[in-house]
């Protein structure tokens, strides 16, 4: 069987620049159009790409060329699954033209995350929402599937188990952000040198609305908020790659940092069962040093290598007296990887896994 051509829309953004250098021989992915903004239309990827990874851009991609963000262009290059990095003033119409044209699409942006009938999936932890599909495919012809907040997906990913597990009153977040969450251009030098952002906008809104939605339930066509209370701040700090979140917890069932910390290292979901190429083998990873987990040096964690980057490492879990069943602990997640262009492409395996592309 061929392989699933598929485009990536915003190709040149440094969300972009990850599917490119992910989707490289990838087993069940070939990328077959490239497109960005019209200023690049026509030029080799090359040309038009300002490339800030540290990996060589990909030698037949860098080839390529750039096509307009249309369902006609796309389709007519073979691409009948997208992945969306797109600027979010525009994602909202771009996407839906490509899912009523029959595409299927697989957003980063924000731009239909909260819509009703929009699964917003992290596959170990919501892989049943892409239930909801079924529903869009029959009024569109294809369909939109979101991923949430580089923020919210580590988070969610460390929460998952001990929801199950324990169950979850209260979630309080304080997030130390990387730069790249802002893209290349975000944050100027002077701004964040010798200096850290005490506001981004929209976060703190986006963690708590995408989490309740992730960690809800979908039945009988609807999804279901959870019930917790979430409260989240949110800050940039001058580190290139890797959001660190210190969490908070109130759990309804009592549970000692032991339990919790033996919990999340024995979490696996449906990605590590049908062991699908992009899945970390661990989910979650859980330090005993008193000093990690640290962006420079856990950014990178998982295995086997197509992982590398997408599994949550978590140390530091300890009691919190000031919470009724009190947890703490500080995660560390790889925001363009894990946080971006990796969980989506996790989630398209899962679509191929499900029969449902």
């Amino acid at each position: 069987m061929g392989k699933i051509k598929v485009g990536i829309l915003g190709s040149t953004g440094s969300v972009g620049q990850r599917y490119v250098n992910m989707l490289r021989d990838h087993p069940w992915f070939e990328v077959a159009a490239l497109s960005a903004s019209e200023a690049s239309v026509g030029k080799k990827y090359r040309e038009a790409a300002k490339w800030v990874l540290d990996k060589e851009m990909p030698e037949g991609m860098a080839e390529m060329r750039i096509v307009r963000a249309t369902p006609t262009e796309i389709k007519g290059a073979g691409a009948e699954l997208v992945f969306s990095a797109l600027p979010s003033e525009v994602a909202k119409r771009t996407e839906m033209d490509m899912a009523e044209a029959g595409l299927f699409v697989v957003a980063d942006t924000s731009a239909h995350r909260m819509d009703p009938d929009v699964p917003l999936v992290i596959p170990e932890v919501n892989f049943g929402h892409l239930d909801a599909i079924e529903a869009q495919r029959k009024k569109l012809g294809g369909f939109i599937v979101t991923g949430p907040n580089c923020t919210t997906i580590g988070l969610a990913v460390s929460l998952k188990p001990v929801q199950a597990e324990f169950g979850l009153r209260r979630v309080l977040v304080s997030t130390m952000q990387a730069l790249s969450g802002a893209g290349f251009f975000g944050v100027p030098s002077m701004a964040i040198i010798d200096n850290l952002i005490p506001y981004i906008k929209n976060e703190e809104e986006k963690v708590a609305s995408e989490l309740l939605k992730i960690l809800g339930s979908f039945r009988g066509g609807h999804f279901e908020n959870a019930s917790m209370k979430v409260g989240a701040s949110c800050h940039r700090v001058c580190v290139l790659d890797g959001h660190t979140e210190a969490v908070f917890l109130e759990t309804e069932k009592a549970a000692t940092p032991d339990e919790v910390a033996r919990c999340m290292a024995d979490f696996a979901s449906e990605p590590q069962r049908l062991r699908l190429p992009s899945a970390p083998e661990r989910p979650i990873i859980v330090r005993d040093e008193p000093d990690r987990p640290q962006p420079r040096l856990d950014r990178l964690s998982g295995a086997p290598e197509r992982a590398k980057g997408m599994a949550t490492v978590v140390g530091r879990i300890r009691r919190e007296s000031a919470l009724d069943n009190g947890i703490k602990y500080v995660l560390l997640s790889h925001n363009t990887i894990r946080g971006a262009a990796g969980n989506a492409i996790l989630i398209a395996e899962c679509l191929k896994a499900k029969g449902i592309i």
